[in-house]
C-alpha cells in the first residue's frame, strides 16, 4: 500500500542579595548538572510538559479538549516564532483526530517543530502523548500540523528565511510539507465539488421517528476578550478562540444525546480573520447530522467591538465530531435529527458529504503504508488525498538513508534500499537536458513505451485535473504466463515548490469502475514508483527513478510496469537517448499530459 514544552524554571523565591555572575567552572559545574540536548535538536522545537490539574479537567476528571488545543496553540506559536523572530498568528489547522483521553494526574507532553517555511507562512508539525507518573507509561494522543504567519509592524507580512533539515525525519516532513500545503489550498474546491454531487444525489433527508429537532441543540453564547487570551500584539490566542468553540460544541452535542460526549476529531479550517483585545466574540453551534455512532456540530466565531455593530468580523467555522461512550468505552447509537428547512436542510446534506471526505481523508492519508490496499478505489471525493498519498509516499521513499550502491555502468547508477517488508531501487543518471523538458517528456505516460520495452500501450483514461491522470497501462507478457499484465496508474506531477526542490512524477495503482480486472489481462499494481528530477544547471538535469516493492511481488522485478528489469540499466540508457532526441522537439512541448 501506499502513501503513499516548554517549562520555565524560575530562580528560588526569598532571596534578597543582588545575584552575581557566575565564573567560567561555575557555569560549566551547573551546566553539567542538567540534562544535556540532543546535539542534533532542531533549532525551532519547543517542548512544554503539564501537569493536568483538576481545573484543567471535566466532570469525568479527564483534560478538556479545550484546554489541550490551548496548549498546542501555544507550543506552535512559540516554535513558529523562534524561526520566525518575531510574532506570528494562527492561519489554520489540519484534521485533528483525538486517540485517547487525558486523566487528572497525567503529564501532557507536547513537541512542536517548524517543518518548512514558505514565503511569509510555515508549517509547524504538533505532537501530543501523555505520561502516566505512577505507571510510566507513554503513549500518542494526536498529531497535527499548523500553519501559522509571521508579522511585522503595523501587521506586515515578513519573508521567512527558508529552514534546511538535517535528520532523515525532518526532510521527509520538509519535503511532504509543500504538498500539505497544496492540500489545503484546494480543500475548499474539493468539499465544494462533492456537496454539489451529494445535493444531486441524496435531496432528501432521513426519516426516523423520534428525531431530535436540530433547533433544540442550537447554542450562542459570547466571551470578551481579555489582555490574558491575547498575545504580545493584543490578537486573540488561536487555541483559546478553538477552546471557546469547543465549549459551545459540546453543549450542543450534549443537549442531542442528553449525556456527556467525547470530542474525537476536529476537521481542518481556516482563522479568516483576527480578533483583539476588547472584542465581543460571539460563538453559535448547532448539531448537522447525527449518524449511527457520530454527530457532526457546526460551530461559529464572529466578533464585533464595544459598539452595537450590526455587521460582525466572520472569525472562524469549525465542524466538530463527537461520540457518547458508554461504560465499556464503546460508542452508543445515538438519535436522529430533524433539520430545519432550508439552511438546516443544507447542513444536514453538507454534514453527510464531509462525513464521506473525512472518513476517506483518513484511510489514505492518515494510515500506515502497510495499512492502505495497493489499489484503493478512485472517487471524487478522495482524489485529492489519493494525489496526495501518491506525491508524499514517493518523496518519503527519496528521503530514506542508507542507500547502497549496488551497480554502475558509465552513467547510469543503480542503488538498493532493503527494510522490514520493502526492497526498493533507485537508479539514476545526468543528462544534457534541462530540467523542466525532461519533467514534461516522463509524465507523459503515452510516450514511455518510446523508451520502455515493458511498456506496450498506455491509454489516458481520466484528466483528474492539470496535475493528475489515470492511465490504464499493458505491458508485456510475464515470465510463466501467457497473457500480459495491465494496471490502472494514477500520475501525478508537481513542479518545484521552491528553489532545492524537485520535479516530481509519482504513480501508484488505482481501481475504477470502468476498467475492472479482464480475463485477457493479468492485473497487476504498483506500490509506488516516480521520478524525481533535479536541475543541475540550465542545461544538466540529475533524472532518478525510483520504485518500492513488497516481496510478494518481487518475482515480478524483472518485467514489471515500472521498468525494473535485469537489464535496467540498458533501459534507463534508453531513456537518456528519449530525453536528449526529443528536448528541442517544439510539438512533444505541446503534449504534456
Amino acid at each position: 500500500a501506499n502513501p503513499p514544552l516548554k517549562r520555565i524554571f524560575c530562580a528560588p523565591q526569598g532571596s534578597t542579595s543582588p545575584p552575581r555572575a557566575r565564573e567560567p567552572e561555575e557555569r560549566e559545574e551547573a551546566q553539567g548538572a542538567m540534562a544535556s540536548p540532543s546535539p542534533a535538536r532542531n533549532p525551532t522545537e519547543v517542548q512544554m510538559s503539564q501537569l493536568v490539574l483538576p481545573c484543567h479537567t471535566n466532570h469525568r476528571g479527564e483534560l478538556s479538549t479545550g484546554q489541550l488545543l490551548k496548549w498546542m496553540d501555544t507550543a506552535a506559536c512559540l516554535s513558529a516564532e523562534r524561526h520566525a523572530g518575531c510574532p506570528c498568528v494562527t492561519a489554520s489547522m489540519d484534521d485533528i483526530y483525538f486517540e485517547h483521553t487525558i486523566s487528572v494526574g497525567q503529564v501532557v507532553n507536547i513537541k512542536a517543530k517548524v517543518n518548512r517555511a514558505f514565503n511569509s507562512s510555515m508549517e509547524v508539525g504538533i505532537q501530543v502523548s501523555y505520561e502516566d507518573l505512577c505507571s510510566g507509561k507513554h503513549c500518542s494522543i494526536c498529531k497535527a500540523y499548523a500553519t501559522f504567519v509571521a508579522q511585522g509592524p503595523m501587521g506586515s507580512k515578513v519573508r521567512l528565511e527558508p529552514l534546511t533539515p538535517q535528520t532523515e525525519e525532518e526532510k521527509i516532513e520538509y519535503s511532504i510539507a509543500a504538498e500539505r500545503r497544496r492540500m489545503r489550498l484546494v480543500h475548499k474546491d474539493t468539499l465544494k465539488d462533492l456537496l454539489t454531487s451529494s445535493s444531486q444525489e441524496t435531496g432528501t433527508t432521513r426519516d426516523g421517528s423520534g428525531a431530535v429537532p436540530a433547533e433544540r441543540t442550537r447554542v450562542e453564547s459570547v466571551e470578551l476578550v481579555l489582555p490574558p487570551h491575547a498575545n504580545h500584539q493584543g490578537n486573540t490566542f488561536g487555541g483559546q478562540i478553538m477552546a471557546w468553540m469547543e465549549n459551545v460544541a459540546t453543549i450542543a452535542a450534549s443537549r442531542l444525546c442528553h449525556a456527556h460526549p467525547t470530542l474525537r476529531a476536529i476537521e481542518m479550517f481556516h482563522f479568516r480573520g483576527p480578533s483583539q483585545v476588547g472584542d465581543r466574540l460571539v460563538l453559535k453551534a448547532i448539531v448537522n447530522n447525527a449518524f449511527k455512532n457520530s454527530m457532526e456540530v457546526g460551530v461559529c466565531a464572529e466578533a464585533y467591538g464595544q459598539e452595537m455593530s450590526i455587521s460582525r468580523r466572520h472569525i472562524n467555522s469549525a465542524f466538530m465530531t463527537f461520540v457518547v461512550l458508554d461504560q465499556e468505552g464503546h460508542p452508543r447509537t445515538l438519535p436522529m435529527v430533524a433539520p430545519e428547512p432550508g439552511d438546516g436542510e443544507r447542513r444536514y446534506r453538507e454534514a453527510s458529504a464531509r462525513k464521506k471526505i473525512r472518513l476517506d481523508r483518513k484511510y489514505v492519508v492518515s494510515c500506515k503504508q502497510t495499512e492502505v490496499p495497493l489499489s484503493v478505489p478512485w472517487d471524487q471525493s478522495n482524489k485529492v488525498y489519493l494525489s496526495y498519498n501518491n506525491v508524499s509516499a514517493l518523496k518519503m521513499l527519496v528521503a530514506k538513508a542508507n542507500w547502497a550502491l549496488a551497480r554502475e555502468k558509465e552513467k547510469v547508477r543503480m542503488y538498493t534500499l532493503e527494510e522490514d517488508k520493502f526492497l526498493s531501487f533507485r537508479i539514476e543518471m545526468s543528462v544534457c537536458i534541462p530540467a523542466s523538458r525532461a519533467f514534461s517528456l516522463l509524465s507523459n505516460l503515452r510516450r514511455r513505451h518510446e523508451w520502455d520495452s515493458h511498456y506496450v500501450s498506455a491509454e489516458l483514461v481520466q484528466k483528474v485535473d492539470d496535475d493528475d491522470m489515470i492511465y490504464h497501462v499493458v505491458s508485456q507478457k510475464l515470465r510463466n504466463e501467457n497473457k500480459p499484465q495491465d494496471f490502472v496508474i494514477l500520475a501525478s506531477r508537481r513542479k518545484p515548490c521552491s528553489k532545492g526542490d524537485p520535479y516530481v512524477v509519482a504513480f501508484r495503482s488505482v481501481t475504477l469502475p470502468t476498467h475492472p480486472a479482464r480475463a485477457e489481462f493479468t492485473r497487476g499494481e504498483t506500490l509506488c514508483s516516480g521520478f524525481c528530477i533535479w536541475p543541475e544547471s540550465e542545461e544538466m538535469s540529475k533524472v532518478a527513478y525510483y520504485n518500492q516493492a513488497m516481496p510478494g511481488y518481487l518475482n515480478y522485478v524483472t518485467t514489471n510496469v515500472a521498468g525494473l528489469s535485469s537489464d535496467i540499466c540498458s533501459t534507463f540508457e534508453a531513456c537518456e537517448k528519449f530525453l536528449l532526441k526529443n528536448k528541442e522537439d517544439l510539438i512533444s512541448r505541446l503534449q504534456d499530459f
